[in-house]
């Protein structure tokens, strides 16, 4: 009920907020078409005046009326315009600098400009046209149209801020979901695990066949490992000084053995050790998962290589396979919580994998190659001590 609350006063407010910006919008552009028309009845007025000062020119015993030279002097203060002759020439301007009128083909574009923003007013004694008042746009009514465009920009930018901020309020309540799920599984595998150990040193007491429970110890220290790479989910890993190379080929030896024979593991390391900070049951976990994912691509049978290498400052794993390759277009994509080309799978194996290597040890983790059809190379970066 509280959900289905929510959603309607969310709807609410997005029907609200687009009402009030539509409102907004054409209250603007009611205002412009006003403001437009009062400049048009400005230049009407002025050419009136225009026309007045023209038939009483020629009498030199008659005084320009008070009013005409007030209109012809005080009504353009802002608006540009050009007045032009029957025969073409340019009979007066205002608010154009001089500069812009010493090129014809200059004025040619001003005329044209300011006939697209406004009509032309003929300025006619008796039935002849003898002048043409061309007039743009002022540059408060020029603001005032772009003011629309701002507004939108500005709302659309808060939208993006009001989204944003949903998205990772989002992620952080499903990252805390995750955390506490992981450390209840983590506490729910705790108990069998104690009984099993309990279990164990009975079972060596009864004198059963000690291969047997060489291997029911592996796989206890394997669920030990389970349980404190869950315990770590969401608290900051404590790393240590490691060989990389050991802590590498161990996993991968782990995941050899338990594969199918028709994956042909390689494995190329150095002979001298290199040194990493690394949580050793985190990373061991991406290597696992960087390997599964392999072996899953090539569908049990290909050929597999995890190759170690340094430079001065990093050292690099390079885990290559012959399976299907991904397409360009999907390299960052595959690292998506969620994402997944498999049929089962939540896609949270490199999502995990690139939390663990970039979050917690500071590396970087990315598709090194891929070629589909041929295979993908995933590379991890890490900084050396």
């Amino acid at each position: 009920m509280f959900r289905l609350n929510r959603n309607v006063i969310r709807w609410i407010i997005i029907l609200s907020s687009f009402i009030i910006i539509s409102l907004i919008l054409w209250n603007t552009y009611a205002f412009f078409q006003k403001f437009k028309a009062e400049e048009r009845i400005k230049m009407n007025t002025w050419s009136v005046a225009q026309i007045d000062l023209l038939e009483n020119i020629d009498d030199l015993d008659k005084d320009v009326n008070n009013v005409t030279s007030h209109v012809l002097t005080e009504m353009t203060t802002s608006t540009p315009m050009l007045v032009i002759d029957a025969d073409g020439a340019v009979n007066n301007y205002i608010n154009i600098e001089e500069t812009k009128l010493s090129d014809s083909l200059k004025v040619q574009r001003l005329i044209a400009k300011f006939s697209n923003e406004n009509q032309p007013i003929e300025v006619k004694v008796g039935k002849e046209t003898i002048q043409t008042i061309y007039y743009g746009n002022s540059p408060l009514l020029n603001k005032l149209k772009y003011y629309p465009l701002a507004l939108l920009l500005i709302i659309l930018l808060f939208a993006a801020v009001v989204y944003f901020f949903y998205r990772s309020s989002k992620n952080a309540e499903q990252n805390k979901l995750w955390t506490g799920m992981a450390k209840e599984t983590a506490h729910q595998i705790g108990t069998p695990l104690s009984s099993l150990v309990g279990w164990t040193e009975i079972l060596k007491s009864e004198n059963v066949n000690p291969e047997y429970i060489t291997e029911i110890e592996k796989d206890i220290t394997r669920l030990q490992t389970i349980t404190e790479r869950f315990s770590k989910i969401g608290s900051a890993p404590t790393l240590q000084k490691t060989d990389l190379v050991e802590a590498t080929s161990s996993s991968f030896e782990y995941l050899r053995s338990r594969s199918s024979k028709l994956v042909d593991f390689k494995l190329n390391k150095p002979n001298t050790e290199l040194p990493v900070n690394l949580n050793p049951q985190l990373y061991s976990w991406t290597i696992e998962n960087l390997v599964k994912n392999a072996i899953d691509a090539m569908k049990g049978k290909g050929e597999l290589t995890l190759d170690i290498s340094q430079n001065d400052a990093q050292v690099f794993v390079n885990i290559s396979d012959t399976g299907k390759g991904i397409p360009k277009g999907q390299f960052q994509k595959i690292f998506e919580p969620g994402y997944t080309t498999k049929k089962r799978g939540w896609g949270l194996g490199l999502s995990l994998a690139k939390r663990i290597v970039e979050d917690y040890h500071k590396g970087k983790i990315k598709v090194l190659h891929s070629e589909i059809g041929k295979g993908t190379t995933i590379q991890i970066a890490l900084k050396t001590v």
